[in-house]
């Protein structure tokens, strides 16, 4: 994508990965709108980076998507770039009851919301001389982990519904990409510092790198094994990617 002179819409820019994306492409220039469901973060966020603008979304109500994506083509007519990375990533045990509440928000917020917002903007996007709708899933999208089945389940859908865009899009002026994070140390799961995850700020310099190309997937080199899934030995990776995580689980 064009990595200057954008307008940019950034869902869950209030932490993590958005956050320090919104900070990222905000000091190359663009213009960066996020969203988030809190005043009080979207606040901090626009305080500590005069010229970003914040704007409260419930990316899980349908209703509030269709009201924010027509005050953005009201106020940002220029409006040319959609970073779906607003997520939620509760634990759950696909081996006994899965609370249906719980399922249905993870569903809405990582999945139905970026298709809602996407539609929303889609007919806008088409108007601008470039466009560009990123789409932020996860390498769980293609090596599950057992104990967010759910979580992995909509970043799984997700990357689909990006494949379908992608070729639907294929002769207009959107293209789209998508990021496929490992395990980065924030707040998704619980900042701690533990060494399996990924520091912010060099998977931020190394996907800000992927996206100046015309990639259609940023993955980073550290999990590229994890996403060049070797077909009919998948089982076999997946059920072995989960054992190491028996004894030393991810910190919840």
């Amino acid at each position: 994508m064009q990595m200057t002179g954008n307008t940019i819409f950034i869902t869950g820019g209030t932490s993590g990965i958005g956050r320090a994306l919104a900070e990222a492409f905000h000091k190359l220039g663009n213009k960066v709108i996020v969203a988030g469901r809190r005043k009080a973060l979207l606040d901090e966020v626009t305080a500590a980076n005069p010229g970003i603008d914040g704007i409260e979304l419930d990316i899980a109500d349908a209703a509030d998507i269709e009201q924010v994506a027509a005050s953005l083509e009201r106020t940002y007519p220029a409006l040319n770039v959609l970073i779906n990375n607003a997520g939620i990533m509760p634990f759950d045990d696909a081996g006994g009851a899965i609370d249906d509440a719980t399922s249905r928000k993870i569903i809405d917020t990582n999945l139905l919301g970026p298709i809602r917002l996407t539609s929303a903007l889609i007919e806008h996007l088409k108007t601008q001389p470039r466009a560009t709708v990123v789409h932020n899933t996860s390498i769980l999208a293609y090596v599950p982990l057992a104990t967010t089945a759910v979580y992995s389940a909509t970043k799984a859908a997700l990357h689909s519904y990006a494949l379908s865009q992608r070729f639907m899009l294929r002769d207009t002026r959107v293209s789209v990409q998508e990021i496929a994070p490992p395990w980065v140390d924030t707040d998704l799961i619980k900042k701690s510092g533990d060494p399996r995850a990924m520091p912010l700020d060099i998977f931020i310099e190394k996907t800000m790198a992927g996206l100046a190309t015309d990639a259609e997937e940023v993955v980073v080199d550290e999990v590229r094994a994890l996403r060049d899934n070797p077909g009919s030995g998948e089982h076999a990776l997946v059920h072995g990617f989960n054992l190491q995580l028996v004894d030393n689980p991810i910190p919840v």
